[in-house]
């Protein structure tokens, strides 16, 4: 049993001092976790990683009941914070700078693009919340591809790693991430109107 794990378990039965064990130990990781996704945002983006990092671990170790059964699944969480927190920052600025109202980019703005993970979207707010938008259909259609999206996009995770974190196999995860980019981008150039 790895040292987060065990902190992990002493948290789950209310050891209060594990909590602070646990932050130096994934610290690092998070930090480069959430460095990874804000280099991909717009220029001027006023979240910093340290930020983030901090928010995100806030609210996995601040919310009741959380239990997780490995590390994949603890940095799972994480991804999943992270992207829960992006999400609220650019709708919050879009509604600041845009009175709410939807700007609607072309096509090409919001195309997805090839990165290391082959997953970008535009750097711009808008852009951000249709990849959630359309990240929320894929995930009542098919709620294990959506989650790869989430590890792989928002999480910085290798495909590799994705893969053993939601227990499919390498093979799949590939095929589920080519399918899930694919699908993406039809559905993100669906609700552009092109």
């Amino acid at each position: 049993m790895s040292d987060v794990t065990r902190i992990m378990d002493a948290i789950e039965r209310g050891d209060v001092k594990a909590t602070d064990e646990l932050l130096p130990l994934v610290y690092g990781e998070l930090r480069l976790l959430a460095a990874q996704r804000l280099a991909k945002e717009s220029p001027g983006q006023t979240l910093q990683a340290t930020a983030l990092v901090h928010e995100a671990y806030l609210r996995l170790v601040g919310d009741q009941g959380q239990t997780w059964n490995s590390r994949g699944h603890f940095f799972a969480a994480a991804a999943e914070a992270m992207r829960r927190i992006l999400i609220d920052n650019a709708r919050r600025k879009q509604r600041l700078k845009h009175g709410g109202n939807l700007h609607r980019a072309d096509a090409e703005e919001v195309a997805l693009l090839s990165d290391e993970t082959g997953l970008t979207v535009g750097g711009s707010e808008d852009d951000l919340i249709a990849l959630d938008e359309a990240l929320e259909k894929l995930a009542q259609k098919d709620k294990v591809k959506a989650d790869l999206v989430k590890l792989r996009f928002f999480g910085g995770l290798t495909g590799e790693q994705a893969a053993q974190a939601l227990g499919i196999s390498h093979n799949t995860a590939d095929r589920y991430w080519a399918y899930a980019r694919s699908w993406l981008h039809l559905e993100i150039t669906k609700a552009q109107g092109t």
